[in-house]
């Protein structure tokens, strides 16, 4: 499998179930590649062509079941990757809009937004349930940036603390994270006003 781009959430979730995938010059090979879309980051796998974030994370999680197994367990994962959605949209948006105007309303009404994740978790070991899927991936991503926004914006909210730390911990996740693959940061573009510097 290849992929090219820099979205940490597509790179965290290849690592475990696909390790061999690698960057290249996109500008290069753009509109030699036969996609209908040409977009970053893309997949190839066999003769499939792949482009959009997040149907590259259904498409391998479907390969290694990763989306939810009960009927309860996939409407757990198709309700939290659009809320998911949703979460990162509005930090999107504060990121790359009048961030230092909209930062003190977004902080007021992170731990509201918080609450609602932590209270969806409950205590079960991942969103979906005992298992893994990918929008644990996904989560993980949005909270580990919003620690890096506030550092103790979990602190009130243990069980996505835990969460956290479990992805972190997972052996393939962790040796991923030690690795020179890892780009832990920027989060952003560079025409962000937030998370767009290497640190």
């Amino acid at each position: 499998m290849r992929t090219s781009g820099r979205k940490v959430y597509v790179s965290n979730f290849l690592s475990p179930v696909a390790p061999n995938y690698d960057k290249s010059c996109w500008f290069d090979e753009k509109h030699k590649l036969g996609m209908d879309f040409p977009n970053l980051p893309y997949l190839e796998d066999g003769d499939r062509k792949i482009v959009q974030s997040n149907a590259i994370m259904r498409y391998i999680a479907r390969k290694h079941n990763l989306c939810g197994e009960s009927d309860d367990e996939k409407v757990r994962v198709d309700i939290l990757e659009n809320q998911a959605m949703d979460f990162r949209n509005g930090f999107v948006t504060l990121c790359y809009a009048d961030f230092d105007k909209m930062k003190p309303g977004y902080t007021e009404r992170l731990p509201g937004t918080l609450k609602q994740f932590s209270e969806f978790l409950g205590t079960r070991k991942w969103f979906a349930g005992d298992k893994i899927t990918f929008v644990d991936f996904i989560m993980y991503e949005l909270l580990d940036q919003h620690i890096m926004f506030d550092s103790k914006c979990l602190d009130d909210f243990k069980n996505l603390q835990e969460l956290v730390d479990r992805f972190e911990a997972l052996e393939k996740i962790a040796a991923y994270m030690k690795s020179s693959l890892f780009i832990k940061t920027p989060v952003n573009n560079k025409m962000a006003k937030w998370g767009n510097k290497k640190e």
